[in-house]
């Protein structure tokens, strides 16, 4: 765990908020009531060092309906989707998917927390938006302009270049349409 993060104590008791379970348990279509806290998803996580509240007590939390604490979590953000977590959990609940879900719940809730992935999940998001797939160079340039970190990451420019993994204009694809009715669809249902 790292030095500045600080492990909270959570009252289960407190307020609990059965239609935020019952919401997250819809969007996911996970049987969140199956998960017995065996802790496989925490113990497969290859984050779970960075996380303040470990995968485990997040299904506990939601279980209980505690929906600050989980909004409001680094978790959530930290998670890489990665699928460990559903790979190793024995009541096939597909833990990834509900991290998913609780992202985008965040974000309707006005959650942010670790607000420097969000910027980078916008950016990539608002590239693929245009361009039909990722332009790297424009999603740079929208991250550091979100996040204000001009100089991250500067010295891997001048390797990039070379190899041709920055291009400095965004790749021309077939079905570009698509995906932007794909993003039409999104926002139409409210995400």
């Amino acid at each position: 765990m790292p030095p500045d993060t600080v492990m909270q104590t959570v009252n289960l008791t407190d307020s609990p908020d059965r239609t935020f379970t019952n919401r997250i348990t819809e969007e996911s279509g996970q049987n969140l009531s199956l998960c017995y806290q065996c802790g496989n998803c925490t113990a497969s996580c290859p984050y779970s060092f960075g996380f303040d509240i470990p995968v485990s007590q997040i299904m506990r939390l939601l279980q209980t309906g505690q929906k600050e604490p989980v909004l409001t979590s680094s978790s959530i953000w930290l998670c890489a989707s990665c699928t460990s977590c559903t790979t190793r959990c024995p009541n096939n609940i597909d833990v990834a998917k509900v991290m998913d879900v609780l992202r985008h719940e965040a974000r309707r809730q006005g959650f942010a927390k670790e607000r420097r992935v969000k910027a980078f999940f916008d950016s990539f998001l608002d590239s693929v938006r245009r361009h039909g797939r990722v332009f790297e160079m424009g999603l740079m340039v929208n991250y550091i302009r979100k996040t204000g970190r001009f100089w991250t990451d500067l010295e891997l420019g001048p390797k990039m270049l070379p190899k041709g993994k920055l291009a400095f204009k965004p790749h021309q694809i077939q079905g570009k349409e698509a995906i932007a009715r794909i993003f039409e669809r999104f926002e139409k249902e409210g995400f």
